[in-house]
């Protein structure tokens, strides 16, 4: 069943009142009989960035895609930008990921296509209205943001594992987004270029002021780029709060996974 536009609000406005851009509530989702979201509520606003941390198998990558649209939840609702994304349009949908960046686990840049070309891919399919050397010089500032100046040229081969994800975040960043998802952003990478990009994440945060939803096993990024940490298991939401909050907290499962590398 579709929701009714009259009662949604506009998405743009729902971003500039500060009301929360990402609202979570009540989500569950299974499979079979393997119940991976149960009960998961949380909301972020702009300027936020909420790191979602668990074992492999909580549904996190789930909610990922349940936030997207991609699937829908057996149970609650993901309000995004006002959008009930389990009973909207097509349409509607295609206009809230409009304003939605989405950095893949891997970068996913495609191999045929240089660091320009794939940063300017969402451009190509989405603006119309930019001519080529208007399209050209959005990718150029890109680049340049993300510390990519120079590597237009050069295949996603050419280029090491950090600059690829610096490249995944410029094409993430394509359409201004109100609305970041970023997956994993720092697996596989060294800690120097870890730490690269998580400087880079909190640079790209305080310039745009997104509403931000990391899904990491890195606690330590988790701590230098999340306004706030939600820590799950068994598809719930444990915890949620600041990491010293984390740290204060009396539940053996929050204690050992502040300490142990899951």
């Amino acid at each position: 069943m579709q929701a009714s536009q009259e009662k949604k609000p506009e998405s743009e406005n729902v971003a500039e009142n500060g009301e929360p851009a990402i609202v979570i509530q009540d989500v569950s989702k299974s499979f079979g009989p393997q119940r991976v979201l149960d009960g998961v509520s949380f909301n972020v606003r702009r300027g936020e960035t909420l790191a979602v941390l668990g074992r492999s198998g909580t549904g996190k990558s789930v909610l990922l895609r349940i936030i997207v649209g991609l699937q829908d939840p057996d149970g609650g609702a993901a309000l995004i930008l006002g959008t009930n994304m389990s009973e909207a349009s097509a349409a509607e949908i295609n206009k809230v990921r409009m304003q939605m960046g989405f950095l893949f686990q891997h970068a996913a840049l495609y191999d045929s296509l240089t660091v320009e070309e794939n940063v300017a891919f969402p451009l190509v399919h989405h603006r119309k209205d930019l001519s080529q050397s208007e399209r050209h010089d959005r990718v150029e500032q890109l680049l340049e943001e993300v510390g990519l100046s120079g590597h237009s040229n050069k295949m996603p081969s050419d280029i090491s594992g950090g600059m690829q994800k610096r490249a995944g975040l410029a094409r993430a960043l394509a359409l201004d987004p109100v609305i970041l998802l970023l997956d994993e952003p720092t697996a596989g990478l060294d800690p120097i270029s870890s730490g690269e990009i998580d400087e880079l994440v909190l640079k790209l945060q305080e310039q745009h002021t997104m509403a931000s939803i990391v899904v990491t096993h890195d606690m330590v990024s988790a701590k230098t780029i999340a306004t706030r940490i939600a820590l799950m298991d068994k598809g719930k939401v444990v915890i949620e709060g600041t990491f010293d909050e984390l740290q204060k907290s009396d539940e053996r499962f929050v204690s050992q996974f502040l300490h142990r590398d899951f």
